[in-house]
């Protein structure tokens, strides 16, 4: 899957894969789905307000002024066969209602962390084990840093062995491609030990 963006030729349609970017407030969700969708992403931010004071936790994220309060949207194609469509989950508590009706269909997550505040992401990280839905970890590095190593996040997080857990950088395209191609590797390896098949099943 890795090289240039390929050109979808033929007349057999593509798969379609649903995967949810989530995590805390402030992780880079809404930058990840901009750095790596081939469209001009859907956004649905806001600025902060007054009204968000004692609400939203702006510990280690003084330069925040917008927020998602509803979802982004993006979309990427990694071959002639699959096309990943990328909706972002809101970040703000009050917001995570719509968490289940964004995760209706969806086949797998990338769950972004910011070591700065680790205990932003455990929430995404609950929802989604107890939906066992896959997902990957995607730490973040602020200002281009990876202080820790990827093994110290993940006990850290107290994550097993078999969750991915990969340094990237959300504002870098090529950074947040290889986050989703080893969540796609992973449904595949999934779906090969459910059903025999090669490839992730299911359509959005």
């Amino acid at each position: 899957m890795a090289g240039s963006d390929p050109v979808i030729t033929g007349t057999s349609a593509p798969d379609t894969v649903k995967i949810l970017i989530a995590g805390g407030f402030g992780v880079g969700k809404t930058t990840m789905v901009g750095a790596v969708s081939e469209i001009v992403p859907l956004r649905t931010e806001e600025p902060l307000t007054s009204a968000g004071l004692g609400v939203d936790d702006l510990n280690g994220i003084p330069e925040k002024h917008a927020t998602t309060v509803a979802l982004d949207f993006g979309r990427i194609t990694l071959s002639q066969e699959l096309v990943l469509y990328l909706f972002g989950t809101p970040g703000q508590q009050r917001f995570w209602f719509m968490w289940n009706d964004l995760a209706i269909g969806a086949l797998g997550a990338v769950v972004l962390v910011d070591v700065r505040r680790p205990e932003s992401s455990f929430a995404a990280i609950d929802f989604f084990e107890r939906r066992d839905i896959p997902f990957v970890v995607g730490v973040n590095g602020f200002h281009g840093e990876h202080p820790y190593a990827a093994d110290e996040i993940r006990d850290a997080l107290a994550l097993p062995e078999h969750t991915h857990v990969l340094l990237c950088d959300a504002r870098d395209r090529e950074s947040c491609r290889d986050v989703l191609i080893a969540l796609i590797d992973q449904l595949i390896a999934t779906s090969a030990q459910n059903n025999g098949s090669g490839r992730p099943s299911g359509r959005v």
